[in-house]
């Protein structure tokens, strides 16, 4: 089966296979495995990895179950999870990618071609697959009682969340199941909101206007099909991290550190909203160069640095700031509709682990602050070791720090949310420097 925009299916399942084998049997981030895909097979592999991972749990526990001696051939297992999780009523949800059953099986079968050690279970893969199709209810009902076939999340990070949020865990797992929606923020020295919204009409895009400058298209399209993006009019930000830059209420003149700054969306945003002495740092030198790239494309300057937060000793030239960014690194839990991989990559035992880092970060940046200063402390996580207990402990250790109004924790929103809510999750915190 050949779509009529894009390779053969069996071509981009047996990709997808290795694809996946990489993420969850190596540890691999499937930005990274996605990396070394072949660019015309790219996009197919990538939305069928983005579904297979949403629904990996209960793919590979009905895999398990049809298949309780998993054959000896690398990837197989992932050809059949993969394979399964098209075949599932998941698949007829919004933005999951839609082929016949029949479709899937065949062409499943035809891709246990694509490997020689796979090509001897040709007739397995067949009967697998069409036994699930004619099993599917009981099965289903089987898998079900198992925690990671029914939210497909890892059983610990189902119990953290009904932990944490008893009313509204099922919420967080449930938006991590469907694509977010493309959210652009339109730079306003570039262009208008007006503006870019009536250039998207031009082009059938509707959009729906979201705090100051942001808009959420009510269908995503890869960005340099869109006016505007090669021009600076706008970027893609997250409606959540569009909240970050205002609450430092950023004003001409004043001297700002950004710290983790790459990719770059936040400084911009700050740049965007005033004439800032801003200094940009980011301990990996890599990730600076879309800094930068971000920057020039906006027609925005910043000083950027390669810098570990951590160890300002390292790059501080001993002026105090007047306000301080501090998105530090977390298990980035609060975004796992964009980055289905982080579920099953991360362990229980990460999020002691970046909380100790997170510490030691902000404990670093707090002296850089001059008096009366405001700091603001983001993560992209939904945990509240890195959200809100970080932000207690934080006013503890620091009796000069005054915590004053931000959004807290924000839950990432189900697709039928309204625009506003529209975000991934995030923490907010705020402190004045007294």
């Amino acid at each position: 089966m050949t779509r009529p925009d894009g390779p053969a299916l069996h071509r981009l399942l047996a990709g997808t296979a290795d694809t996946l084998t990489q993420v969850v049997g190596q540890g691999r981030s499937l930005t990274d495995a996605l990396a070394q895909v072949p660019a015309n097979l790219r996009p197919g592999i990538q939305d069928l990895s983005f579904h297979g991972l949403r629904h990996w749990g209960t793919a590979r526990a009905l895999r398990q179950h049809l298949v309780p001696q998993e054959p000896n051939a690398a990837g197989f297992a992932a050809l059949i999870d993969v394979a399964i999780s098209l075949l599932l009523p998941a698949a007829e949800l919004p933005g999951a990618p839609r082929y016949a059953a029949f479709t899937v099986v065949d062409q499943a079968v035809k891709a246990t071609q694509a490997r020689p050690h796979w090509r001897r279970f040709k007739g397995l893969t067949n009967a697998v697959l069409r036994r699930y199709l004619r099993e599917s209810e009981p099965l289903l009902q089987q898998v079900s009682e198992q925690v990671e076939a029914r939210w497909n999340h890892p059983e610990w990070w189902v119990a953290r969340l009904q932990s944490q949020y008893p009313e509204h865990w099922q919420q967080v797992l449930g938006a991590a199941q469907t694509p977010a929606p493309l959210c652009i923020r339109v730079n306003p020295r570039r262009s208008t909101r007006a503006a870019v919204q009536a250039a998207l009409a031009e082009q059938d895009v509707a959009s729906t206007p979201v705090h100051e400058h942001g808009l959420v298209l009510e269908r995503a399209r890869p960005v340099h099909q869109l006016p505007g993006f090669a021009d600076g009019w706008w970027s893609v930000q997250d409606p959540g991290a569009q909240l970050a830059a205002p609450l430092l209420e950023p004003r001409d003149g004043m001297r700002v550190l950004d710290a983790c700054a790459a990719p770059g969306g936040k400084t911009a945003h700050l740049l965007e909203l005033a004439e800032l002495d801003l200094t940009a740092i980011d301990r990996d030198a890599a990730r600076l160069h879309r800094v930068n790239d971000n920057l020039a494309r906006l027609g925005l300057q910043a000083r950027v640095l390669a810098g570990d937060a951590a160890h300002p000793e390292t790059w501080f030239d001993g002026q105090p700031f007047d306000a301080i960014l501090a998105d530090v690194p977390c298990t980035a839990s609060g975004i796992v509709r964009r980055h289905p991989d982080i579920r099953w990559l991360r362990r229980r035992t990460d999020i002691a682990a970046t909380a100790a880092l997170q510490q030691h970060i902000t404990d670093a940046l707090w002296p850089l602050l001059r008096r009366g200063g405001t700091f603001l402390y983001v993560t992209c996580s939904v945990f509240a070791e890195e959200g809100e207990h970080q932000a207690q402990a934080f006013v503890a250790r620091h009796p000069n720090a005054e915590r004053v109004t931000a959004p807290g924790q924000l839950l990432p929103a189900c697709p039928e949310a309204p625009a506003h809510q529209q975000h991934d999750g995030f923490f907010f915190a705020r402190f004045r420097k007294s």
